[in-house]
């Protein structure tokens, strides 16, 4: 595609899904106060009201590994509440930044807002001003494209110099990666001003990085970056709708897309109902599973599967014709169109199952087939050093026991190639994000070096953060640094080391 055709498409691509909610009936919409107060377990979901923290010297239990110096960054909506309104999704609140510093004085932590434009203007004004995914806001300022309502709230990635803050809608957003501060948004050229790109970037032991922008209406924005952040390549894809597109998959030679029987009720939009809400679910359409060459992004193989739900990848690797894919398969978008909003009203909900999935994806026959465990998982993360590389070993927070109001109280490592599995589990008075795997520096062998997370203790109403062996998960953490603070929860982070 000429730059002029890609400009034609992007203006309208990086537009168009906001400016419905913007022009339509838009609801003030304040939702019923919730009882957090009867519900401790759900205490993070009460969110912050703008202020920054910061612990310099946090609680260890235990011994944190000498050779475990660096940054652990994580990314989440932060601010539900402004002017007695209420956001009614987990996925519209502010993105508020986390760095825990492991260093050789001990585990400290920093909480940042993101100043986005819209965080900035909503603080000034003490009420909410633009539309968001879930809440039918009407927009009470101009929408000028995608980043008027961007709230960089999903992931966090380092690339060259920066540190990037991402929102699927949209731009990522620069920012210091010492003090936190926010820099501005990132516009790799001026033809991809505010289109979208993705919170879910992949990024290959050398540091290339692959990412994609879900534009609507059967576009796919592709981007290949360097490790130092120059933009090599980007293409408007012509592909399956999906409404829905939240995550992807690279291979060796391949990008790989699970494009879910998801499609967008537009006179609901109009009628002035939110992105969310105006999101329908088909389960008697098709998967498209949708193949591009990376070497050449206009060549692609599409593939139909029975319908299922997918927002997380682990990993995709391929050998002799034959892609494996593993991710995270649900049955439908009840999770965010059901359990979210109800999270947010303070209720306690059981959440639809989740389970680990790996596919075959057979290239010279043009078939797929599955195998799905029976595990309740999400946020699979595998040993970032194995990327779209042959990988044996997938980490999850996952849950073991009887109440299904609970979510992810244990932490699980499934070896891809025995079926073999590994666990610790807290208990149902801890609530576990996802999980990621930090490599020992003097080791290249996979899976060697610790698995960091971040969870909530509801007894103690505090937020912490666990180091385990990585290998030696039922062993238990080896350390655990406690806040003396709860934290609203994250979605997606990395770690850099020192």
């Amino acid at each position: 595609m000429d730059r002029r055709s890609f400009l034609g498409a992007a203006s309208t691509a990086a537009t168009l899904p906001f400016l419905f909610s913007a022009v339509g009936a838009g609801a003030e919409a304040v939702a019923p106060k919730p009882l957090f107060a009867n519900n401790p377990r759900l205490t993070p979901f009460r969110g912050f009201a703008g202020q920054d923290v910061a612990c310099d010297n946090v609680a260890v239990e235990g011994k944190i590994p000498a050779a475990l110096r660096g940054v652990f960054y994580r990314n989440g909506p932060g601010l539900f509440e402004r002017g007695g309104q209420r956001y009614q999704h987990w996925f519209d609140g502010d993105g508020l930044l986390n760095a825990w510093r492991f260093t050789d004085k001990g585990v400290s932590h920093q909480a940042k807002f993101i100043r986005t434009e819209k965080f900035v203007a909503e603080s000034e004004a003490g009420e909410f001003l633009m539309p968001s995914f879930g809440t039918a806001i009407k927009a009470k300022r101009p929408v000028k494209n995608s980043d008027s309502a961007n709230t960089a709230n999903t992931n966090v990635v380092r690339l060259g110099d920066r540190l990037l803050a991402m929102w699927e809608g949209g731009s990522a957003y620069d920012l210091d990666p010492q003090t936190l501060a926010t820099r501005g948004v990132v516009t790799w050229k001026p033809e991809l001003k505010a289109m979208p790109f993705s919170a879910h970037p992949k990024v290959e032991a050398d540091g290339t990085l692959w990412n994609f922008g879900s534009a609507g209406f059967g576009k796919i924005v592709l981007y290949h970056l360097s490790a130092a952040g120059e933009m090599l390549r980007y293409h408007l894809l012509d592909s399956p709708p999906s409404a829905m597109v939240h995550d992807f998959a690279v291979s060796q030679k391949h990008i790989i897309f699970l494009l879910a029987p998801v499609t967008m009720d537009r006179d609901a939009l109009k009628a002035g109902g939110s992105f969310g809400e105006s999101l329908r679910w088909n389960g008697k359409e098709s998967v498209k599973v949708l193949v591009v060459e990376k070497a050449d992004f206009t060549k692609q193989v599409v593939m139909e599967m029975p319908a299922f739900m997918v927002f997380h990848f682990g990993n995709a690797w391929e050998i002799n014709n034959m892609i494996r894919v593993d991710f995270v398969k649900s049955d439908s978008l009840d999770i965010m169109r059901e359990y979210m909003p109800r999270l947010m009203r303070g209720e306690s909900v059981a959440a639809a199952a989740s389970n680990a999935c790996f596919m075959k994806i057979d290239l010279s026959r043009r078939q797929c087939s599955m195998e799905t465990r029976s595990e309740s998982v999400e946020f699979p993360r595998i040993d970032p050093r194995f990327v779209a590389q042959r990988n044996r070993m997938v980490f999850y927070p996952s849950y073991v026991g009887h109440d299904p109001s609970s979510r992810f109280n244990s932490v699980l490592r499934v070896d891809t190639e025995t079926g073999k599995t590994d666990r610790y589990t807290f208990g149902d008075d801890v609530q576990l994000e996802e999980h990621i795997v930090v490599p020992k520096p003097d080791s290249l062998k996979e899976g060697v070096g610790w698995l960091i997370g971040v969870g909530f203790d509801q007894a103690r109403q505090q937020t912490f953060t666990t180091v385990f062996d990585a290998l030696n998960l039922s062993a238990g953490p080896v350390a655990i640094a406690r806040l003396p603070y709860w934290m609203p929860l994250c979605f997606h982070g990395n770690f850099y080391a020192a």
